[in-house]
């Protein structure tokens, strides 16, 4: 392949993908409202499309699925076909075979030959006859699919909106008709999961917007880093000279810095409805592998958030999708005894709260049972008898974090094998993160994650210990107050303070870091940490509140336990930055 169609393989590539996305969630949407002409039509024009840039850049297995599926929407649009669940089946499983191919295609691999199972299914639907129509019979497959330089660049310019899209072709709504022909490997084994979500639109490139790779606003960011290092630096050497026109200046290059910051920043988001568009899809086919139904809603898909993030938020997402749907949701018939609707609804909220976000994954189940969840930790041996009775029902439900730790006895292809949940918890520990469990039995479950707006650029409270500095993420601090040596109180092994009539058990940072103990006052800085829980650090100094840039550690000392990365401070020393939730078992 030239260069030249090797920059447009990367182009066709990344807008396929985003092709691909939008597919899953039209397809789910479909479902409901198969009467819907312009999902029709949407869903006929995706496929069509990229069918259209693999044939240019002959990526024949690509084609040859797009192909298939292209002409069973055609005959959907014109009414030979009626919308049925084994269809629905069809249509992901290609969809899935597309994205997969995509991938291969990513990693520099070449192409194997379509499933053939798949393409037999695909021939079958088309072969099905229905009622009122003359037999519908397969269409040949054209070996001149193909399109010119042109056409394909016409192509890519409608899918960024430089260019109008083409009129919508006139359709006739579906029809009902008699049941097609069996699927092989692709026939409903459950009943239908009725699924809603938000509008599967996207909302257009404009004309004026540019694709820039990833990898330069890294660099941009990283250098907005630096030049808030050097601003912080200034800020703390200008009481030493007291000049009004250095002050000026120093004020004026503060308001840049922080505008240009604010910018950079929001170059850098994007909406989480990039991941939250996935999990309609996600939901309809874990429900269907158990049996059960699932309405799927998602709110606040247009919050934004940095790009890494929304990266980094699928996998934990997907785990908690599936979770709510596998321990969650009810049977139908379990959910239609109890007075509840046959079909359970899961609920994806975003929404941005100062400088985190935070999501919700609701669930309208069984809820938790903190009894429950107590008795499997200690019959796996994750807590003693001792350690269970002191535990509240929040603290029980954060056992399912636990690694090791399932409430099932046989292991499923979805659960069962005590991992997800644990991944989880560790994945957004590493995006200074949390999340907190909220639930009622018999009502359903919530799960709360909280995670900044960006990773680059933390808020932090800038403390001392022996004159060294360290900072706590912001976020999970809650107050700070001096104490005395004689409030403190020895509980279940360890050193607490009544805090307004709570326990707040206290980790000594001097200890924690073996250091002698110091002479000068103490003071408490009381943080949230995962889950809900408590605790006082105890450190020698609260320097204040300062904006640090976030650095990874080398990697002779990454993952030690307790510590999140490292900065450079104002003063210009090393200050690193704690993890609220490991200093906790500390």
């Amino acid at each position: 392949m030239d260069p030249s169609q090797s920059d447009i393989a990367a182009d066709f590539l990344t807008e396929a993908d985003e092709i691909v996305a939008r597919l899953g969630e039209q397809l789910v949407q479909l479902e409901q409202a198969a009467d819907d002409g312009e999902l029709l039509n949407a869903i006929f024009r995706g496929f069509h499309t990229i069918k259209g840039g693999a044939s240019f850049l002959e990526f024949a297995p690509l084609v040859e699925v797009c192909h298939g599926v292209e002409e069973l929407f055609d005959r959907l649009r014109r009414g030979q076909r009626r919308v049925d669940a084994e269809l629905f089946d069809l249509a992901q499983a290609a969809t899935d075979a597309v994205a997969g191919m995509l991938g291969v295609l990513r990693d520099g691999g070449a192409l194997p030959p379509p499933e053939p199972e798949l393409l037999r299914a695909i021939d079958a639907a088309l072969e099905a006859p229905a009622a009122g129509a003359p037999a519908a019979t397969a269409m040949a497959r054209k070996d001149g699919d193909t399109i010119s330089d042109d056409e394909f660049e016409a192509l890519l310019d409608q899918l960024q909106g430089l260019a109008p899209a083409p009129a919508a072709e006139s359709h006739a709504p579906a029809t009902a008709a008699s049941a097609p022909a069996a699927l092989p490997t692709f026939t409903a084994h459950a009943a239908r999961p009725p699924c809603s979500s938000g509008s599967g639109t996207q909302k257009p490139v404009s004309a004026d917007s540019v694709r820039v790779d990833t990898r330069r606003l890294d660099t941009i960011m990283n250098l907005v880093g630096e030049l808030v290092l050097a601003r912080n630096r200034l800020k703390n050497l200008r009481p030493r000279y007291r000049d009004e026109q250095l002050d000026r200046a120093i004020g004026t290059l503060d308001g840049v810095t922080a505008r240009l910051q604010t910018q950079i920043m929001r170059v850098r988001m994007q909406p989480i409805g990039r991941v939250l568009s996935r999990f309609p899809k996600v939901a309809r086919d874990t429900a269907r592998q158990l049996g059960k139904d699932v309405q799927v809603q998602l709110i606040g898909e247009d919050t934004e958030l940095d790009k890494n993030l929304v990266e980094a938020l699928a996998d934990p997402l997907v785990h908690l999708v599936r979770n709510g749907i596998d321990h969650g949701i009810e049977a139908p018939e379990v959910r239609e005894a109890a007075g509840k609707p046959r079909a359970g609804s899961l609920t994806l909220s975003a929404a941005q709260q100062g400088d985190h976000i935070v999501i919700v994954v609701a669930d309208d189940g069984a809820g938790m049972d903190a009894d429950v969840l107590l008795a499997k930790a200690r019959q796996k041996g994750l807590i003693d008898a001792a350690a269970a009775a002191r535990m509240s029902a929040e603290e029980a439900y954060q056992l399912i974090f636990a690694a090791g730790f399932s409430t099932k006895d046989v292991a499923t292809d979805i659960s069962g094998r005590g991992v997800g949940m644990d991944v989880v918890k560790t994945r957004l520990a590493q995006l200074n993160g949390s999340i907190a469990i909220e639930s009622q039995r018999g009502v359903g479950t919530r799960f709360v994650i909280r995670v900044p707006l960006t990773l680059a650029i933390l808020p932090a409270l800038l403390i001392a210990v022996a004159d060294r500095p360290y900072a706590v993420p912001l976020a999970c601090v809650h107050e700070v107050f001096h104490f005395r040596r004689d409030d403190v109180r020895y509980v279940d092994g360890r050193d607490v303070l009544d805090a307004r009539g709570e326990t707040l058990p206290l980790v000594y940072l001097r200890r924690w870091l073996d250091l002698p103990p110091g002479d000068a006052g103490e003071c408490v800085v009381t943080i949230q940490a995962p889950g809900g829980a408590r605790l006082g650090l105890v450190t020698d100094q609260v320097r204040g509140r300062e904006e640090v840039v976030v650095k990874a550690l080398p990697s002779a000392v990454r993952g030690l336990a307790g510590i999140a990365g490292a900065t450079i401070v104002a003063d210009g020393s090393l200050a690193l930055i704690l993890d609220a939730a490991q200093l906790r078992g500390a």
